[in-house]
């Protein structure tokens, strides 16, 4: 039985815990920190069933921690803690005590995950933001949005609408997505009925990213608005009524009335004996608005100035905007959905109560209007105009917070698109026949199937969003001996599980030359050899088959 380790008490570990128990039929034994916190009490209770997993509680890792029998025989470990650098000092721990075993992190922050997967031998950086972002963008779009992918050797595909591809660039069919509120049918048995395809993308430009404008006049807008803009009409009524008393009280011409009436409202006056009483008491009404109005002005004109700055500087919106997106929850995953709805180049307003969370910093650097609020508050999502939004999406790290700001969303625009973020599958069935809000997705769901594979040993490329799961797009080498060795190439398939993208010959690590075969089911006559790596398009329970399939015995 294989044995794998787990480091982690958060949402990612638990679902990567279940992963490898149920899916890989794998041993577990999970550290965490304290058996009473977070999650770990949910953890113990999924690893109860399976004898040969346990949970250990260790409250810091040492590289004695890692000696442990139960530890020392884990062909991988996977640090799944949220903190990147607690991950780094874990694994660089476990590499001491272990050199030979495989180590899966978990980071955010990709220029460090490169840095540290290239020094440590045997060793994969995955982000779970990065993943899952994806599938929320999709979301948010309303349709199958496209999805590049990088193959080893340099090649590119895309996962489109087939509206959008040409049939000739199409490899194979993803899903059948249907209507919006029905689960999609992944990778059918003819490529034919799947209106979402993977396409290559030789020469294919990528989108030109927009951003929300800035207006010409967003400063002068944010100055003259709300209680200074009433002064200042106030104080021009006043004026335009003053003047034509005086006119007409005073036999004046426009402009002289004009100027006699500002220089006393707003300068004082001087005493006039031999004036009518009537005149007098022009002059005496005028001084006392002044004197009333100075101050208002005065003290409008500081708290709006005051307040405009610090808007400028915050980056929020200076006009209503339309047809945006809102990204709630400026987290990993918020950062991460910021950035893809960037680069998709659709217009983004961007809303968390932190300054300091790491999606704020992120939106700036795009030019993203970022609104510092609680978006539980109605005000915060008016400023963020909810009203002409094209979607909200929720991804704060609370299923609770996330629910109640959509539905106060919702309050204020009946057929506003929702996207939550729902751990809880059930939680999201149940909001979802409750309250309408057919789109939600879970980070931790999306992310485990990846983290799993590559504890296994399988080269995870990337992953397709499809409805609220993934799809993932693999590499398997066909091992030697191997069940699959000798056999067709269409053999691989199975309908609803594995579609095989690619065959490739060599190793491009190993400065061999690599020739790819593209639509395998025109190359019936070709067998798989050891020296082959399959480029696949599989689901979870599909992947496990496959490796079971291509492993050497």
């Amino acid at each position: 039985m294989r044995r794998f380790v787990v480091w982690g008490d958060n949402a990612l570990a638990r679902r990567l815990v279940g992963e490898l128990i149920n899916s890989y039929g794998a041993q577990v034994t999970v550290v965490v920190p304290s058996l009473t916190q977070n999650l770990a009490p949910e953890i113990t209770e999924l690893c109860a069933p399976d004898p040969w997993s346990m949970v250990v509680e260790e409250r810091r890792l040492t590289a004695a921690t890692f000696l442990r029998a139960e530890l020392a025989e884990a062909e991988a470990i996977a640090f799944v803690d949220a903190d990147d650098v607690a991950n780094v000092d874990a694994a660089l721990i476990a590499r001491e005590t272990l050199p030979d075993v495989r180590v899966v992190l978990r980071m955010f922050n990709t220029v460090l995950g490169e840095g540290v997967a290239s020094r440590l031998r045997n060793c994969a950086v995955l982000s779970a933001s990065e993943i899952a972002a994806p599938a929320f963008v999709a979301a948010a779009l309303g349709d199958n949005t496209p999805t590049s992918i990088q193959l080893s050797d340099g090649q590119r595909l895309m996962a489109v609408d087939r509206d959008a591809a040409n049939p000739t660039d199409v490899r194979c069919g993803l899903a059948v997505t249907g209507p919006a509120d029905a689960d999609p049918v992944s990778l059918p048995a003819l490529d034919d009925d799947a209106d979402f395809v993977l396409v290559s993308t030789y020469g294919r430009p990528e989108p030109a990213p927009r951003r929300v404008g800035r207006h010409p006049l967003r400063t002068t807008r944010l100055v003259l608005k709300g209680g200074l803009r009433r002064v200042l009409v106030g104080v021009a009524a006043l004026i335009a009524a003053g003047t034509v008393v005086v006119a007409s009280v005073k036999d004046l011409s426009p402009w002289r009335a004009l100027y006699v009436t500002v220089l006393t409202t707003l300068g004082g006056a001087n005493a006039d004996l031999d004036a009518g009483r009537v005149s007098q008491a022009v002059d005496l009404a005028l001084v006392i608005a002044g004197v009333a109005v100075i101050p208002a002005v005065t003290a409008a004109v500081v708290n709006t100035l005051v307040k405009a700055r610090l808007k400028i500087a915050a980056g929020g919106l200076a006009v209503p905007v339309g047809n945006h997106v809102i990204v709630i929850g400026l987290g990993n995953v918020g950062a991460r959905v910021v950035q893809g709805l960037h680069d998709q180049g659709i217009d983004v307003v961007a809303v968390d109560r932190a300054p300091t969370a790491r999606g704020v910093a992120v939106a700036r650097g795009l030019g993203i209007p970022v609104i510092l609020g609680d978006a539980r508050d109605p005000e915060t999502l008016q400023a963020a105009s909810v009203t002409t939004a094209r979607c909200l999406v929720m991804v704060t790290t609370d299923d609770v917070t996330n629910l109640e700001a959509a539905l106060l969303a919702r309050s204020l625009r009946a057929d506003l698109r929702v996207v939550l973020r729902l751990f809880e599958e059930d939680f999201a069935r149940r909001v979802k026949v409750a309250f309408g809000i057919n789109h939600s997705r879970s980070v931790s769901y999306l992310a485990a199937p990846a983290f799993a594979a590559s504890m296994v040993g399988s080269e995870v490329i990337d992953t397709i969003p499809v409805g609220r799961r993934v799809l993932l797009v693999a590499e398997v080498h066909v091992g030697a001996r191997s069940r699959l060795e000798g056999r067709p190439f269409h053999e691989v398939n199975v309908a609803g599980e594995i579609r095989l993208v690619a065959v490739q010959t060599g190793r491009p690590g190993l400065g061999q030359g690599v020739q790819t075969f593209w639509w395998p089911e025109r190359n019936r006559g070709r067998t798989l050899d050891r020296a082959h790596t399959m480029v696949v398009v599989a689901t979870r329970a599909g992947l496990v088959a496959l490796l079971a399939r291509a492993a050497a015995p």
